[in-house]
């Protein structure tokens, strides 16, 4: 008890110390400060502007949620298949690749459709996740759709287009495609698959020949189909478990820890050519050409893959210098742009107020919200505009008294 008592008297003294030299201390300063910075954050997240970028991890954590058969089946997989997709995650993490940004849009479309996200894994078989990827033979695109099946599913195809090289028309068909698979087969996504390899009515006829239907059948067991429809269904499950196993390697995850663009469909305007559009919204053009093969003049309401664009405005360079993200870019050495009249320029003090970066935050929308430019907001902060904000991150930012 006496040990109690003196404890409680020892808390008591510090206490008064510490209220009568409140004035001496920034403490109650800076709290109010914060709760005045908190109280001005908007409340409700319909009112905060999108978010341009997320961490890589989001988007690979997105698509194991979406699985289907969350767990690898071991039984199902081959050597064969795993070896040659053992580069999947290391082409996801690769920074100058476009593929873990095209893999993000891909889960986003599909689990908006509500289908399994194994159909991610389709364009890594068909394609290798590029754009503009040609067969041979006459398929094209990302899903490596064949002309005759892009019409039947209202891929636009005309002199100077080839829709199949959009990844956003592309994809919009195969997402319809896949839905009325996915439906047609009592929601078996290996069927399914198989389906959207070999045709719808190919599997059905197996399935009559086998006295099977949709509810009871085992792919493997399907009888008269080519032995590529057959593997079909094994590549997937070996990609499937293939990212699985990635995720018990540091390296890999470490890989994808970064932040990536997020990409959505944007309507060209009329009489505007890709380039024109890629500068107007100070995207890198070269890049943008890279994502939408299909365009290469003015061509009226067509959809075009590029990163989403705070608030819906145009973006100042500065903006996707941070959210294209893909490898460390120097710092351009002009002049920065005049900033509001109502910033202060106060990089070399110790104040100004806190922001908690959350998550799919970039240095763009955080600059937005409290009307500076994204310069000021890095200057700040003493980061550089190769800089990756992560949530928990707190940055300081000053506006004028």
């Amino acid at each position: 008890m006496k040990r109690a008592s003196l404890c409680v008297a020892f808390g008591l003294l510090l206490g008064a110390s510490a209220a009568a030299s409140a004035q001496s201390l920034p403490v109650a300063a800076g709290l109010s400060q914060n709760l005045a910075s908190a109280s001005a954050l908007p409340l409700d997240p319909a009112s905060l502007p999108p978010a341009t970028t997320r961490n890589g991890r989001e988007i690979f954590a997105s698509f194991r949620e979406g699985l289907a058969a969350p767990q690898c089946d071991a039984e199902a997989t081959s050597p064969r298949w795993r070896k040659q997709f053992a580069h999947a995650p290391s082409r996801l993490g690769n920074v100058e690749d476009d593929a873990l940004p095209l893999f993000g849009y891909v889960v986003d479309e599909l689990r908006a459709a509500n289908l399994p996200t194994e159909f991610a894994l389709i364009p890594f078989v068909e394609s290798g996740y590029r754009p503009g990827a040609r067969n041979a033979s006459g398929p094209a695109g990302l899903w490596q759709f064949i002309a005759t099946t892009a019409r039947n599913h209202r891929v636009p195809m005309e002199s100077g287009y080839d829709g199949r090289l959009s990844a956003v028309d592309s994809t919009r068909a195969a997402v319809r495609y896949l839905k009325t698979l996915h439906g047609m087969f009592a929601g078996d996504w290996q069927l399914a698959v198989m389906a959207y390899n070999a045709g719808e009515y190919r599997i059905l006829q197996s399935l009559r020949r086998g006295g099977m239907n949709a509810q009871n059948a085992k792919a493997a067991e399907l009888p008269g189909l080519s032995p590529i429809t057959y593997a079909y269904v094994e590549k997937l499950h070996a990609l499937a478990c293939v990212l699985e196993q990635a995720e018990t390697r540091p390296d890999v995850m470490a890989a994808l820890d970064r932040q990536v663009p997020i990409l959505k469909g944007h309507t060209l305007p009329a009489n505007t050519t890709l380039t024109a559009w890629s500068s107007q919204n100070a995207l890198d053009p070269a890049r943008i050409a890279k994502l939408n093969p299909a365009l290469t003049g003015a061509r009226n309401g067509t959809r075009v893959l590029a990163p989403v664009l705070a608030g819906g405005a145009i973006e100042p360079a500065e903006a996707m210098v941070v959210a294209m993200d893909a490898t460390p870019t120097t710092r351009n050495d002009k002049p920065a742009a005049a900033a509001p009249a109502r910033v202060v320029a106060t990089a070399a003090t110790g104040n100004g107020r806190r922001h908690t970066v959350r998550n799919g935050e970039s240095a763009w929308t955080i600059a937005r919200r409290y009307g500076i430019s994204v310069k000021t907001l890095l200057s700040f902060n003493n980061l550089d505009a190769s800089a990756v904000l992560r949530p928990g991150m707190v940055l300081r930012y000053e506006e004028a008294r």
